[in-house]
């Protein structure tokens, strides 16, 4: 079964930085793409950080490129999600996802805009002086 944890939200201030992860006690992250994703009231879920299986190719929208950095610790079985120069815009209900489908060789911009079928619980990240 997949489960995943997210963790690391919080209250930061414009220009700050914060550091998200996802983590599984029942699920291997690195066996399928992964990515995270985020919920603004009113919005729809959007995708800001992917990952490809063993490759390790990214995808980012315009919107957080230059920003945000996803990256992979297999030892600890954790992807993190880096955020700087952070804005109120990026004010969201954060989730990590995953796609059973998305195996080795998958085309990681198209999933991450068509978003996953596996989500945690997310963590709330405020962007607020």
């Amino acid at each position: 079964q997949v489960q995943l944890v997210e963790s690391g939200g919080g209250l930061v201030q414009p220009g700050g930085s914060l550091r998200l992860s996802c983590t599984s006690s029942t699920f291997t992250l690195d066996d399928y793409g992964i990515g995270w994703f985020r919920q603004a009231p009113g919005k729809e879920r959007e995708g800001v950080a992917c990952i490809s299986t063993r490759v390790g190719s990214t995808y980012y929208p315009n919107s957080v490129a230059g920003r945000f950095t996803i990256s992979r610790d297999n030892a600890k079985n954790t992807v993190y999600l880096q955020m700087n120069s952070m804005r109120p815009e990026d004010t969201a209900l954060y989730y990590c996802g995953t796609d059973l489908s998305v195996v080795y060789g998958s085309d990681i911009a198209s999933a991450c805009l068509a978003g996953m079928d596996h989500y945690g619980k997310g963590t709330l990240v405020t962007v607020s002086s």
